[in-house]
């Protein structure tokens, strides 16, 4: 997906694949991070069992740079 079409969509919550085009890097190196230093993504994410997935407006809020991560 385009930022645009994050900006777009009615998903609750996306999915790495949708995020990776935006961040310009590969899907499976975002599962990796969520799983092994959440953190360090930036962005909120949510774990569940092997899936990940990430909530919309937090992603565009940090892509936007609205919001601070804390440690």
């Amino acid at each position: 997906m385009t930022i645009e079409e994050i900006r777009a969509t009615d998903k609750a919550f996306l999915v790495p694949a949708d995020v990776a085009p935006v961040l310009k890097c590969h899907p499976h190196s975002i599962n990796l991070a969520a799983k092994q230093a959440p953190t360090q993504l930036g962005f909120p994410i949510c774990v569940v069992g092997t899936r990940v997935r990430i909530p919309t407006v937090g992603f565009l809020r940090w892509y936007e740079g609205k919001t601070e991560v804390s440690t």
